[in-house]
């Protein structure tokens, strides 16, 4: 193998590398389909990824040639659009459809390519977000509506930290005292019928680490140590950061506004449940930038793991519901994958989400603080470390029963 040849190829797989991390891909599942590519072009490989670090060693058969790319990076977000462009210069680089250097330039156009879906649509999926997560809480039609107007509140700071890094270094504590601030004033001179603490959760319920935890574990499950614990220790860093901004924001609420004697409102109708799944899938489309095409695959994950879990929770425990959902999600993401070829994260995230205990996390650190929850749980530490076990295990089962075709 030529200097020439050897260079084009590891440029190759290091920007791959780089994107696909960027894009909110696990250390397990990066590092093995890393591995996958370069054996493919003919070279030896090893990968060491967590979410701020990135290291390359790529070598030739008989070391002639070798190379050592270290990098620190961000944490990846989740893009689930770019993810499936990206694979796929990578699956037609793998079957010869496209050379070395043309995959370069799709990598390059891919990174530079426009949001597919504008600010406006992304701000209304913010929006629908809050509301469909405070109606699948079955709380009250008030909640809704609160929820909804203030993740849209939310929504205006992630604009503003787009172009200021100041804001976005304070964005999560800062977006949780702007709506603690105004759902206590909310409260006070327009609806007591709104259950401060619920609203607050709902309007900063996409920032909630509840799937990067369920992540994390995931890593450390697959003896990714390093990734699956540096995952982890952020999460419930980011988690702090949301609990204390929000119990400030609530105290200087109070402060400012008082508080009014809470009036309750008459509970949703159960079947608002199934309609709070559908609105929280479809704006989850929007934030993840799920390509059109995959979208009803998608939304199906986010039903079957809630069909599933409810179902299962008739005859067996919440956890045990949990797990029947996580295998569900596991065996139809992967007929996803060997379906449409694409990575099996693109349909797994919706359903996950519906799963993951993230809220429940918060809701057990306000109960630890505070003494009391603000909705009905019992034994909430124990059942959120359940639920996450139930979740790691329903999907490596889900891997065991029907495996991918391809390793992302």
């Amino acid at each position: 193998m030529n200097n020439a040849t050897f260079t084009e190829k590891r440029r190759f797989i290091v920007k791959l590398g780089k994107m696909l991390h960027k894009y909110g891909t696990p250390a397990y599942r990066l590092e093995a389909h890393l591995m996958e590519v370069a054996t493919h072009l003919g070279l030896k490989s090893s990968f060491v990824m967590s979410p701020t670090s990135v290291t390359f060693v790529i070598w030739t058969e008989g070391h002639e040639e070798e190379y050592t790319h270290v990098a620190r990076v961000d944490p990846g977000d989740h893009d689930l659009g770019s993810l499936a462009d990206t694979d796929d210069v990578a699956t037609r680089v793998l079957s010869g459809a496209l050379s070395i250097q043309e995959a370069e330039q799709c990598l390059e156009a891919i990174l530079h390519a426009k949001p597919p879906y504008n600010k406006l649509l992304t701000g209304l999926a913010f929006a629908t977000s809050g509301g469909a997560f405070a109606m699948l809480m079955g709380t009250s039609w008030n909640d809704v509506w609160w929820s909804a107007l203030l993740s849209l509140l939310v929504f205006m700071f992630v604009l503003w930290a787009s172009i200021s890094k100041r804001v976005t270094h304070m964005l999560e504590p800062l977006v949780a005292i702007v709506s603690a601030v105004a759902a206590c004033a909310v409260s006070v001179y327009i609806d007591p019928q709104i259950n401060i603490r619920l609203v607050v959760l709902s309007a900063i319920i996409v920032f909630i680490p509840g799937l990067a935890l369920a992540l994390g574990f995931a890593e450390l499950s697959a003896r990714h140590l390093v990734s699956g614990t540096a995952r982890v220790m952020d999460s419930i860093m980011l988690l702090f950061k949301l609990y204390f901004g929000a119990f400030l924001g609530i105290s200087l609420g109070f402060a400012l506004f008082g508080k009014v004697d809470f009036i309750q409102p008459s509970p949703l109708p159960r079947w608002t449940a199934w309609l709070a799944v559908l609105l929280l899938c479809i704006s989850l489309v929007v934030i993840f930038r799920t390509k059109l095409r995959h979208a009803s695959w998608s939304i199906a994950s986010g039903f079957i793991a809630y069909a599933a879990s409810i179902s299962s929770a008739v005859y067996f425990d919440y956890a045990l519901g949990t797990f029947v959902g996580a295998f569900a999600v596991g065996v139809f993401s992967n007929i996803f994958n060997r379906t449409v070829n694409a990575p099996a994260s693109i349909v797994a995230m919706q359903g996950l989400i519906v799963l993951v205990p993230g809220s429940k996390t918060y809701i057990g650190l306000n109960s630890l603080i505070e003494g009391q929850s603000f909705v009905h749980a019992d034994h909430i530490g124990q059942q959120t470390f359940l639920i996450f076990m139930s979740l790691i295990a329903g999907l490596i089962f889900s891997n065991v029963v029907l495996p991918p075709k391809k390793s992302l």
